[in-house]
């Protein structure tokens, strides 16, 4: 692995490449999204106007309920779902959520991920390897 590979303690889902959107804030599915456009919606986040369609989120923190586990599946269902989602903090609902979407998620750094990975990197998301990891292919 290359200095560019920062493992996680959790993951699900499958490998997938795709470009990251990174930003210092939470994630809620109910709250943040605007699910039928594809984009951020919350005039608050971070991310508010970019589209979250095909990319690799690297946020803080799952933020939210039990909502979470059916929008995602809801997502997925529809072909409105980011490519992976990558979490310095994941709760059980957002694990619950991601299971269900059959959707891939990797969590639990030793650093704060989001400060690691430079927005609109190509990244790798490995949730099925020994230890779970993103590395970053070109920035």
């Amino acid at each position: 692995m290359t200095a560019n590979t920062f493992f996680a303690k959790a993951g699900m889902g499958q490998k997938t490449t795709a470009t990251a959107l990174v930003a210092k804030d939470g994630f809620s599915a109910r709250y943040d999204l605007d699910r039928l456009r594809g984009v951020f919606s919350r005039a608050e986040h971070k991310l508010a106007g970019q589209s979250y369609v095909g990319r690799v989120l690297v946020l803080d923190a799952a933020k939210g309920g039990v909502a979470t586990a059916w929008m995602l599946h809801e997502m997925k269902a529809r072909g409105v779902m980011p490519a992976a989602l990558v979490l310095n903090a994941a709760n059980p609902i957002m694990v619950q959520g991601v299971a269900f979407a059959d959707f891939t998620m990797i969590s639990d750094f030793d650093l704060d991920i989001t400060q690691a990975i430079p927005n609109g990197a190509m990244v790798e998301v490995e949730p099925s390897a020994e230890r779970p990891f993103i590395r970053v292919l070109a920035e």
